[in-house]
């Protein structure tokens, strides 16, 4: 019997090619979609699971707050908390640190030298909490001690070649100062899905060291609770609640921080808070992140999606199995006139569903396998291959495919059953009202899921574009960034050198301006301080962000003096500062005016007192996603940090050897590398970018696969009004007035759908929006545009069947039945 059903059902499959070819189209890209986005899904939410202990490892977080406001929440936290919580919480096992810089490192034997942009001096203990194996050393003593380095295993390949690194030595080169560290294991290379991004690792101990050559002690490494650049990790007991130890956290900084009497700045206090591992690339939204993090909302939004999509494709198959009913109600009446039972009905109706199911997967998996590379360069992922999606993920897609198998199946299989045979004959059956409504509400539900989708790509796409195209109060066009000298000169000899090579800079040929600045535009400024206002009295401090400069920095960037003056060499300007707009309202002057030729204490040393000289007018540090920082910039005329040189648009490349020929002059040292700073800052816009790029092609299909439920509708509706369209047209109907008949029902479910859509959207869109900054508002013509748009591609997937059915001789639509 089950053959017989076989049999039959791949002969109703084959007789009807063009109904099975849509269904499957429809249902081969639901599950392409749905396999997809659950592999983009499960890459993002792995990040940092391959560490065995990853469930007891936290990061430790400073949050500051003045005068209850939370003004600086920081990724890093202070280098005296991980002794400290070691020996005051026995629920911590163990904890490290990280410190992370750039500096030039050398192989001096092969002369081989690179600038590396990420390193980190860390504790020993990372080995006992993360997952770092090493396949050369001794994870016990690699870097315990000074003058170690422990490197990944294609960072020893860039520096030793084949040979084994192990005891070999690598160079500090920084400031004019050499320090040789030996190189005391090598480490797997760590996986990309996790946001730390670990290559060349230095012993602690050597920082320590390095701290002291600058006149301070070791010990502020071990004790300080005011610096707060330390990425902090501690690995708890197991069975430890991590909220129990979050509450003791307050009483903790207390004592060694907000209540030690140099410390009790009025309204100024610090926080400590704990973010488990696994949650960091998602979750987290702090400064000084190590690396830029995922977006959690938005993951979890495309991973609703996964499903309304492929729903949207059963939901089809409903739609076009129903649509055939008329077509196989006499089939339905001679086999129960035979016999035939309607269990027997309903198991070779579901036999029909699950064949064109299992083809559509089979097609699907090969899809997916051709376009996963593809795939994976559109998100900007590595995402492997696609047969390592996780067995839990595996299991939702096999839980939800059979379910929807079973339910697509078995509503068209009850319909088509249960005709009574005699009816079906005198051709005098009626499909009941009920099942009218739900094919109405489920083309109400695909059409309102699209609309979201069209609505949230416009708004998407708008904000991306929004980003892109304003002003950013700063001119980074054609400009030429090199990262400043770091080795083979003294800091008294940079000093005589750089004023030299930047004035032989400004006389190549093509070379507009040079300056020199702490940090570029795209970079997140890490240094600040609390500072007093001189003229007010009691204590209370105002956190801003500070920028070193060189000469000329605000005219190279065209930056506008909105009060006072900029640097200049006619002045002694190295107790003077510039603040930006947003410093001064957050210092609270009512003026860029008032502000000037006001005193302002920043600390012990050379900013002990501080003379504001100029206010310039706000500009965009980083990207629109965050808010403009308070900044104080300092008159740094030789600065190592970056040297940004605005160069002429015609024969960049030309210009370009000729700064090198300077370079290797005067720096010869130091590799010579460079990067165009309006490149450089789209970066941080390459995310949202790729977002959009994902969001729109899966709304795409979404509407794509829901116009196949719509042509299914309404070929039922047409196939059901044939004999209705004949006396009309015999009664003189119009193409035009049979069109509009034909399609107003569709189109008045179109609109319903939009009713549905619109306050969904807003509530998704604007949650999402809330994530920057700067932002555009959802315009009405947003829900007006997606609808409309919607409207007209319902128009045309209805239309096309209306108009072959108002074409048609009126004879034949009279003698169809």
């Amino acid at each position: 019997m089950n053959k017989i059903f076989l049999c039959i059902a791949a002969r109703q499959l084959y007789k009807r090619k063009g109904y099975s070819l849509l269904n499957i189209l429809g249902l081969t890209a639901g599950i392409v979609c749905c396999l997809l986005i659950f592999e983009y899904v499960s890459y993002e939410r792995s990040y940092d699971e391959f560490h065995q202990k990853a469930d007891r490892i936290f990061r430790v977080q400073d949050e500051e707050y003045q005068n209850g406001k939370l003004v600086v929440p920081c990724a890093a936290a202070m280098p005296g908390v991980a002794p400290n919580m070691r020996r005051d919480f026995p629920e911590v096992e163990t904890a490290f640190r990280l410190y992370k810089l750039n500096f030039l490192l050398a192989n001096d034997v092969r002369n081989i030298k690179f600038m590396e942009p990420t390193v980190y001096y860390a504790d020993n203990a990372i080995f006992d909490v993360l997952t770092l194996p090493l396949v050369a050393g001794d994870a016990r003593t690699a870097l315990a001690g000074p003058d170690k380095i422990v490197l990944s295993e294609t960072a020893a390949r860039k520096y030793f070649g084949q040979e084994a690194a192990l005891g070999k030595v690598l160079t500090i080169h920084a400031s004019g100062k050499t320090r040789p560290l030996q190189v005391t294991g090598v480490f797997r290379d760590y996986p990309d899905n996790s946001h730390l991004k670990l290559s060349i690792l230095v012993s602690y101990p050597t920082f320590s060291q390095i701290i002291g050559t600058y006149g301070k002690t070791d010990n502020v490494l071990e004790t300080s609770f005011g610096w707060t650049d330390f990425y902090t990790y501690i690995l708890l007991k197991k069975g430890v609640d991590y909220r129990q130890l979050a509450a003791k956290l307050p009483a903790f900084i207390d004592k060694y921080h907000n209540n030690i009497p140099e410390n009790k700045n009025a309204g100024d206090r610090y926080a400590l808070s704990l973010m488990p591992l696994k949650n960091i690339h998602l979750y987290s939204r702090y400064t000084e992140e190590a690396e830029a993090n995922g977006d959690g909302q938005s993951v979890s939004f495309l991973f609703l999606i996964a499903f309304f999509i492929i729903g949207i494709a059963w939901v089809n198959y409903i739609n076009l199995a129903t649509a055939r009913s008329l077509e196989r109600a006499r089939e339905v009446g001679v086999r129960k006139v035979l016999g035939a039972l309607r269990g027997q009905l309903i198991r070779q109706f579901m036999l029909e569903s699950l064949l064109l199911n299992l083809a559509a997967l089979a097609i699907a998996l090969c899809v997916v396998l051709v376009v996963n590379p593809l795939f994976g360069h559109l998100t900007g992922q590595r995402l492997g291959a696609f047969c390592a999606l996780p067995f839990a993920y595996w299991k939702i897609f096999a839980g939800l495919f059979l379910a929807g198998t079973f339910l697509s199946g078995i509503y068209p299989a009850f319909v088509l059953s249960r005709y009574q045979p005699v009816a079906v004959l005198k051709g005098l059956f009626r499909n009941a009202s009920g099942g009218r409504w739900l094919r109405k509400g489920l083309i109400v539900g695909q059409f309102a899921a699209s609309i979201v989708l069209i609505a949230g790509t416009i708004v998407v796409y708008r904000q991306v574009y929004y980003m892109h195209s304003q002003t950013l109060g700063v001119d980074i066009d054609q400009t030429l960034v090199l990262q400043g000298a770091e080795s083979g000169i003294t800091d008294s000899a940079y000093d005589r050198a750089f004023p030299a090579f930047r004035g032989e800079l400004l006389k190549v040929r093509g070379v507009e301006s040079m300056t020199s600045s702490s940090d570029v535009m795209g970079k997140e400024i890490l240094w600040s301080t609390n500072w007093r206002k001189m003229d007010e009295a009691g204590d209370r401090v105002y956190n801003l962000f500070h920028l070193g400069t060189g000469d000329d920095f605000v005219r190279s960037y065209g930056l506008r003096v909105l009060a006072g003056r900029d640097f200049s060499r006619d002045f002694d300007d190295r107790r003077s500062v510039l603040l930006n707009a947003t410093a001064v309202k957050e210092l609270g002057y009512t003026s860029p005016e008032a502000a000037v030729g006001r005193l302002l204490h920043g600390g012990q040393g050379h900013m002990d007192s501080m003379r504001v000289v100029g206010v310039v007018a706000d500009y965009h540090n980083e990207g629109l996603q965050k808010a403009i920082q308070p900044l104080v910039f300092f008159s740094h005329r030789n600065d190592h940090g970056w040297y940004s040189i605005k160069i002429k648009a015609a024969d960049p490349a030309s210009t370009i050897a000729a700064i090198r020929t300077v370079w290797s002059r005067y720096f010869p040292g130091d590799p010579y590398s460079y990067f165009f700073l309006d490149e450089f800052f789209d970066r941080q816009y390459a995310d949202n970018q790729r977002f959009g790029s994902v969001f729109a092609l899966f709304a795409a299909l979404a509407v794509a696969i829901a116009c196949f439920g719509l042509l299914g509708l309404s070929a039922y509706n047409v196939l059901q009004r044939t004999k209705e369209i004949g006396i009309r047209k015999v009664l003189g109907a119009s193409v035009q007035s049979l069109l509009f008949i034909l399609s107003k029902d569709f189109l008045t479910l179109v609109g319903v759908a939009f009713l549905i859509a619109v306050p969904v959207t807003w509530m998704v869109m604007d949650s999402w929006l809330q994530g920057f900054a700067y932002r555009v508002g959802i315009s009405w013509w947003v829900f007006g545009g997606a609808g409309l748009l919607a409207m007209g591609i319902a128009f045309l997937t209805v239309g096309g069947q209306a108009l072959k059915a108002a074409l048609q001789n009126p004879v034949k639509s009279l003698r169809t039945e």
